[in-house]
């Protein structure tokens, strides 16, 4: 340790170099600080023999008007997209393997049977629509529409139609798959129906 002599002077202060000074805010304020400033001292006592500062003139600041509100969208509601179209003999989209295949096969029974021969195309359009109505309703998973051969190859019309029929909206939504019950025998349809929720 050094030591210095009293009236020795003491050595000046080295500023370090890597420091940097902050520069001073401005001691001027703004209106908005002298109408803050105002307020606050409003609400002060004065000290005892003095006066209470005078308010100036406060404008309150120029509010902007609020923006308009967006125009309301309007409620889309959520349609589920349409099933597939349905082919007989199709696997269709949603039903397992196993469940496919014990229709495929005949092996799933159906529980009721509508018989529409010798009936015009659109009786058996309004007797196909309210007995799938019914066995949907009823919770009944299997049934059979038989719509007898026809003649020709292309076979009678309501053979024709059927297809046709079964991808209307009004009965889409109630059918999940059709077979023929047999290969030999495409004079029926074997309809599995949805589940009812």
């Amino acid at each position: 340790m050094i030591r210095r002599r009293a009236t020795e002077p003491l050595p000046a202060r080295r500023r370090c170099p890597y420091l940097c000074r902050v520069p001073r805010r401005a001691k001027t304020l703004t209106a908005q600080d002298s109408r803050d400033w105002a307020i606050f001292a409003h609400t002060v006592a004065p000290l005892d023999g003095r006066a209470p500062l005078p308010l100036p003139d406060i404008v309150p600041p120029p509010v902007a008007a609020p923006p308009p509100p967006p125009p309301p969208r309007a409620a889309t509601p959520r349609v589920p997209a349409p099933p597939a179209t349905l082919g007989v003999g199709e696997a269709p989209a949603g039903l397992d393997g196993g469940s496919w295949n014990r229709l495929r096969a005949g092996k799933l029974a159906p529980v009721r049977t509508l018989d529409l021969h010798g009936q015009t195309a659109q009786r058996a359009y309004h007797a196909l629509e309210g007995f799938l109505a019914a066995a949907h309703g009823d919770r009944v998973r299997c049934v059979e529409i038989i719509t007898g051969r026809g003649s020709g190859d292309a076979g009678g019309v309501i053979r024709r139609e059927l297809p046709f029929w079964l991808n209307q909206p009004k009965l889409r939504p109630l059918v999940l798959a059709a077979v023929h019950p047999h290969a030999a025998n495409v004079g029926a349809v074997r309809l599995l129906l949805r589940r009812s929720r």
